[in-house]
């Protein structure tokens, strides 16, 4: 009786579990965003204003390496407030050097907010896209293969990735329909 109950329970609980198993669903955010040209031309902003930030950085470092070594060569010269005012001078440039990258490239720079000012209204699009399909395929979970998640195995009728492209692309090419029509 008891070997009866155990059987019967996990007979209940495996039919109840198919009943109610979930169907799921994978997506590469990452290539969807690599195939969105309107990301690309972002992306390709921004790298241009790091560059420039960078070079920036770089002729502040030359101007604070040129100064330093003058002022190491003529540091035995100089007396008394021409001695601090120098050597204030280099420090300054050092402490500007610092401020500057710190602002710019720091954990919290500008670097930061540029690049998820970029990224999201893109992922907003992604995420509007994948709830559409998540509807019409009946999904009750959507992994992203691209935020580190390990998929081992993956059959290709579970990779939603060119269902949620083909979303876009088309909410895109309605959305210029309705742009060129007004």
């Amino acid at each position: 009786m008891k070997n009866f109950k155990i059987l019967f329970t996990f007979t209940f609980l495996l039919l109840f579990g198919f009943g109610n198993a979930q169907k799921i669903g994978v997506v590469d955010t990452n290539y969807i965003l690599n195939m969105m040209p309107q990301y690309k031309e972002a992306e390709a902003r921004l790298n241009s204003q790091i560059d420039t930030w960078e070079q920036e950085l770089q002729s502040m470092q030359a101007e604070y390496d040129k100064k330093r070594a003058a002022f190491e060569n003529e540091k035995v010269l100089l007396v008394g407030e021409q001695l601090k005012l120098r050597e204030k001078e280099v420090l300054d440039l050092d402490k500007n050097i610092k401020t500057t990258t710190s602002l710019r490239f720091g954990k919290t720079g500008e670097i930061h907010q540029l690049r998820a000012n970029l990224v999201e209204p893109f992922q907003d699009q992604i995420y509007a896209a994948i709830r559409t399909m998540v509807q019409k395929n009946g999904l009750g979970i959507v992994l992203d293969k691209s935020n580190d998640i390990n998929v081992i195995s993956l059959e290709k009728r579970y990779d939603y990735t060119d269902k949620v492209l083909d979303i876009l692309l088309k909410g895109t090419t309605d959305k210029e329909k309705k742009t060129n029509k007004k």
